[in-house]
């Protein structure tokens, strides 16, 4: 039961206070990561396990061993900061709604600037739609990278697993990207982020299903998801926009050239109202994964007890 009161205290706290606003952990690791990447970097895929390994395992055991002898409270207030600093539910709102704001308004320039925060594609090209779709798609993968992937890992492994989860994530971000430079650098960071994220990415999907519409989210999972590139964003945003009965995805500006995409979901163009339902899907999704956690505790608690 202490797992579940701990996600739930650390979600009323990301709730009540955001992401902080100075010394933030992750950047902090950021700045780590990159003075490892100086000193260890060369063009060889061992090198990158051996920088990942470093900079993550290195953090991940330190907590461990410092929850172990700890007192119990200590380790549980420990975990509880540990998530809340793992945790981006508020932030995506903080940075979502804006968009929204703008295009109800008819500021579309306006809201342009505020959607170049969230994605890394050329914004200035976008029409309205096109902008929603970017809020969209960067609300719904996110659910799964900063909020449910976190969620899922404090609950198998704790701390440790939530903040593995999350150095991960951030080292994908860093070093995952397909250049010259991280082709086989950056590779332990992808693929480790794709093993980590393999089941969160499922569960986020089916969780959009279950607190949107079922069978729209299920059947553009099933036949939209394979064509998109990334083996986990592809089921979440599907999904997520089958959910919403809208469509994303499509053909979108990156460094001055039209990408092609496969198209996700099924429906109307997203709006402004797309934007602010998409956040409530998220949200939805938490109550629903807190309620199970603390079901699943009242129950493993009263077997303790029988």
């Amino acid at each position: 039961m202490s797992t579940a009161l701990a996600m739930l205290a650390a979600v009323l706290l990301d709730r009540l206070l955001g992401e902080p606003r100075r010394g933030h952990p992750l950047v902090a690791f950021g700045r780590m990561a990159g003075w490892i990447e100086q000193h260890l970097y060369a063009d060889r895929r061992m090198h990158g396990l051996l920088a990942w390994s470093l900079a993550v395992v290195t953090c991940v055991v330190l907590l461990a061993v410092m929850q172990r002898h700890a007192p119990a409270w200590l380790a549980w207030c420990m975990a509880v900061i540990v998530l809340y600093a793992a945790l981006g539910l508020r932030s995506l709102g903080e940075h979502a709604q804006p968009v929204a704001h703008a295009l109800a308004a008819g500021e579309l320039d306006e809201a342009r600037k505020a959607v170049g925060r969230m994605v890394s594609r050329n914004t200035a090209p976008l029409d309205a739609g096109q902008v929603a779709a970017a809020a969209m798609e960067s609300v719904l993968e996110n659910g799964n990278d900063a909020v449910f992937g976190a969620l899922f890992w404090f609950a198998i492994l704790g701390a440790p697993g939530a903040l593995l989860y999350r150095l991960a994530n951030t080292l994908d971000a860093m070093w995952g990207y397909r250049t010259p430079r991280y082709e086989r650098f950056g590779w332990a960071a992808a693929r480790i982020d794709d093993v980590l994220n393999f089941m969160p990415a499922r569960l986020t999907a089916f969780t959009y299903a279950l607190c949107g519409h079922f069978e729209g989210a299920m059947r553009c999972w099933h036949t939209q998801a394979p064509q998109w590139d990334s083996p986990n964003a592809g089921p979440v945003m599907a999904a997520g926009a089958g959910a919403l009965r809208v469509r994303l995805g499509g053909a979108a500006p990156y460094d001055g050239v039209w990408e092609a995409r496969p198209e996700l979901g099924e429906g109307a163009t997203p709006d402004a109202d797309a934007i602010h339902r998409a956040l409530q899907l998220l949200q939805r999704g938490v109550v629903l994964w807190l309620a199970i956690a603390g079901l699943l505790g009242l129950a493993v608690q009263g077997g303790m007890h029988a």
